[in-house]
């Protein structure tokens, strides 16, 4: 008989193409998981999967059994979410997914708030960037995200949380001159320091500035917010920093944060899942608790200019 594990350890291996990466993400050894996947091959009577040495192919049939098994297996957390709404709000496990420019400022605070209000929940936490995020949501290995929106996937449901304006950190030396000019034209002018490719963060602050020559987008790739702004603080650019990143990241006696006058850019934080997941009630209950805590800290003053 087609076990479940079988079509777990199969689906992620024709995912990862590689039998080691396979096991550790089924937390298995590699022979365990090879002898489960041999198994499902005498059940089905199909061969799944052409071994080359050191690398592998899907065969045509294993591609359709792959789609198939996720399917199966996408319907059975499905079937674990539902019977878990029964045991009341926030409990269990949840795999919440979160993009690198907003994990550092509200992770801390959701987690001492969630065991402190949700003890039965086990928050399980994976921060990578905005596209293999929504991937892996969509796949099912993620039960919700935090990213920035709009997202365009009409498989995802999204709850708006709260908006985070962009600053501009120069150097301090420099704050007085910035102060007297035209923001928005000036910002074109300078060396803006940017995340890497990928990061939705760099793609938002290209669309603000529009800056569409290629000199320009390929002047920095930093992978951290902290990097930047050691550049910042050093002289070597300026950047858009979000506001939620501002309390960690600036280090007042060497960067300020220039506020826009009137229609600053922002973005809009947020969460999303798929729509047929049966936690929505799990995720409206998380999102009102992130905007509680974004508004707490906006009431106490630490937002920029408060």
């Amino acid at each position: 008989m087609v076990t479940l594990r079988q079509l777990r350890y199969f689906e992620t291996l024709a995912r990862t193409m590689h039998f080691g990466m396979a096991a550790d993400q089924c937390a298995v050894t590699q022979p365990a998981l090879s002898m489960q996947i041999k198994e499902l091959e005498r059940e089905l009577g199909v061969e799944l999967i052409e071994r080359r040495g050191n690398t592998i192919a899907i065969t045509p049939a294993g591609q359709e059994i792959a789609a198939r098994a996720e399917a199966i297996l996408s319907q059975v957390r499905e079937l674990s979410d539902f019977a878990r709404q029964h045991h009341g709000v926030l409990t269990g496990p949840l795999r919440l997914g979160i993009i690198p420019s907003i994990a550092p400022y509200l992770l801390p605070d959701i987690l001492t708030e969630t065991t402190k209000h949700y003890p039965q929940l086990d928050l399980q936490i994976r921060e990578t960037q905005t596209n293999a995020l929504v991937e892996e949501l969509i796949r099912g290995g993620l039960d919700a995200v935090l990213v920035a929106l709009p997202m365009q996937q009409p498989q995802l449901e999204t709850m708006p949380l709260f908006k985070d304006r962009f600053l501009i950190a120069v150097q301090s030396q420099a704050a007085p001159d910035w102060m007297a000019s035209d923001l928005r034209s000036r910002i074109g002018q300078e060396r803006l320091l940017l995340l890497e490719e990928g990061h939705c963060l760099r793609d938002q602050a290209l669309q603000f500035c529009q800056i569409a020559n290629m000199e320009a987008r390929k002047a920095l790739g930093a992978a951290s917010l902290t990097t930047i702004m050691q550049m910042v603080a050093a002289g070597h650019g300026v950047t858009l920093l979000p506001e939620l990143c501002a309390k960690t990241e600036v280090d007042r006696q060497r960067v300020a944060l220039i506020p826009f006058p009137k229609e600053p850019p922002m973005r809009i934080v947020g969460l999303a899942w798929r729509r047929s997941s049966a936690r929505k009630g799990d995720f409206i209950a998380l999102g009102e608790l992130i905007k509680s805590l974004r508004r707490e800290e906006m009431d106490t003053g630490q937002s920029v200019n408060r």
